[in-house]
């Protein structure tokens, strides 16, 4: 936490298709999705992003946890990330209670909690994803959905150049 709180996040960043960090996610999850239907809206042709795979997937991993956590068997979960203006735009949104008027910030304060429980969970989750974002250059925040839900946004920096494929022909 310390680290966490000085900014400084250590991060080993590498080109990588996100639609593979996504996958490995789902995989990583897939026993606990069996009760959401998650719909997942991923461009074919996305951009490879500059980033740490391994925290990048615990961005993920997450507020899809809260979302399975927190919302009814069966309730639907959506999934989606786009490239626009020098940025990836990662979108996690389910059909829950949403959050409290106000608490849409708070939510990413250390050990604040909106739904407390007797799991063990201490609060520090979406903290983490904070500062892992933040250390990539981008930002994250969550909002209530239109119709009940919460929505998690996170943006990542599109910045420099990916490699380029050689033609082995």
């Amino acid at each position: 936490m310390t680290r966490l709180e000085s900014g400084n996040v250590q991060t080993n960043k590498e080109w990588q298709p996100l639609d593979e960090v996504v996958g490995t996610t789902l995989l990583r999850l897939e026993e606990m999705l069996a009760d959401h239907p998650l719909k997942a809206d991923l461009p074919e042709d996305l951009t490879l992003v500059l980033i740490d795979s391994v925290l990048i997937e615990q961005v993920l991993v997450n507020p899809l946890e809260n979302a399975i956590k927190y919302t009814p068997s069966s309730s639907p979960i959506d999934l989606s990330a786009r490239a626009e203006d020098q940025k990836v735009i990662v979108v996690v949104a389910d059909r829950g209670p949403g959050l409290p008027l106000g608490e849409e910030e708070r939510i990413f304060d250390k050990f604040y909690r909106v739904h407390p429980t007797d799991s063990g969970d201490v609060g520090l989750g979406l903290t983490i994803c904070r500062a892992i974002v933040e250390a990539h250059g981008g930002s994250i925040w969550a909002s209530n959905r239109s119709g009940g839900g919460t929505v998690f946004n996170f943006i990542l920096p599109l910045v420099g150049e990916p490699p380029r494929v050689k033609d082995e022909g």
